[in-house]
């Protein structure tokens, strides 16, 4: 073979490699994946959720592409993002970061599917006409995180029962609720209140929605004398993780908040469901759909355990002595 032929050959097959790489590349069905919050703080969520396409068949970059579009915190921007991945247009929209994610998707498109995780009741949302049959083109997680603030109450007055003031710390952005639907917040202080005035503890609300109203908010707690706080479920909060246990330590206030994670950053005590499972759960339903499963006929999964972690190092540091029934009860003790 002459050089001049070896060389056109060669050349033609490496344009031909390209070509074919960018046509698989086209034909790569691509998930639009939207969060209220920041990459670096759902890094390890993220990963749950690649987790959960794996286990689908999937794999980012090897037979799926996915659009990334986080809010940083500015929920107002959620509805901007999602209008911006449906127009891509994407395969399946996954909507994470709280509900108000999944309600910017819904408002979107009535047509991409939508798989969620939402914190608050999705039927009570509008998001699927029942858990059970969706019925629409979104399904997703509920881990009605928000419905479990009165438990966490009274699982903070079981540790320190001696606190004459309760604080509960809420984020007032947290109201893109439909009409007619108590907001996360609402239904949190809502729920809180009922029990406090049960059992005649005071309570305090304060609301936080940027990281210099959290210093504000500790400020407070200190010049009230308040003897423990209750955080609120939010994807902000969640963010603020390390920042809401150090001032805690700092100030010496007991504190529960609502996953594991805070624990593992230092929070005292945490009860609620695994929400790295839940985004693993939701990586699952994406790729099941992209294997043509339709939302109305996937059931919307609820988590079958609540965990209850504490760390038993904060609670020397606190000088606090933890009830053998809540040791008991713990599923997990960090020392």
């Amino acid at each position: 073979m002459r050089r001049r032929e070896f060389i056109t050959l060669v050349g033609g097959s490496v344009a031909a490699g390209a070509l074919a790489a960018r046509a698989q590349q086209s034909t790569m069905p691509v998930i639009g994946f939207l969060n209220s919050a920041s990459p670096s703080e759902w890094a390890h969520l993220v990963a749950a959720f690649k987790k959960g396409l794996n286990e689908a068949g999937y794999s980012e970059g090897q037979n799926v592409a996915i659009e990334y579009r986080w809010a940083e915190g500015q929920y107002d921007r959620l509805p901007v993002l999602a209008t911006e991945l449906v127009r891509r247009p994407v395969a399946v929209l996954v909507a994470t970061g709280g509900s108000i994610s999944a309600l910017a998707a819904k408002t979107a498109t009535a047509t991409i599917p939508i798989v969620f995780n939402s914190g608050t009741d999705p039927v009570k949302l509008g998001l699927v006409a029942s858990l059970d049959r969706p019925g629409g083109n979104a399904t997703g997680v509920s881990v009605l995180t928000t419905e479990l603030g009165r438990k966490r109450l009274e699982l903070l007055r079981e540790l320190v029962p001696n606190a004459k003031v309760i604080a509960v710390l809420l984020n007032p952005s947290y109201l893109t609720h439909p009409a007619g639907v108590p907001s996360g917040a609402v239904i949190q202080a809502r729920d809180v209140e009922a029990v406090a005035r049960a059992v005649g503890q005071q309570v305090l609300l304060l609301n936080a929605n940027h990281e210099r109203d959290i210093d504000a908010a500790f400020a407070t707690l200190v010049e009230q004398r308040v003897g423990a706080l209750l955080v609120g479920s939010d994807p902000f909060f969640f963010g603020r993780r390390n920042q809401l246990a150090a001032l805690a330590a700092r100030h010496v206030i007991p504190a529960i908040y609502e996953w594991r994670e805070f624990a593992e950053a230092g929070g005292l005590m945490s009860y609620g469901p695994s929400v790295a499972d839940a985004y693993r759960l939701v990586g699952v339903y994406t790729g099941k759909i992209l294997k043509g499963a339709k939302p109305a006929d996937l059931p919307v999964q609820q988590p079958t355990k609540v965990e209850l972690v504490i760390n038993l190092k904060t609670a020397k540091a606190l000088g606090l002595t933890i009830p053998p029934t809540l040791l008991t009860r713990a599923d997990e003790l960090i020392e």
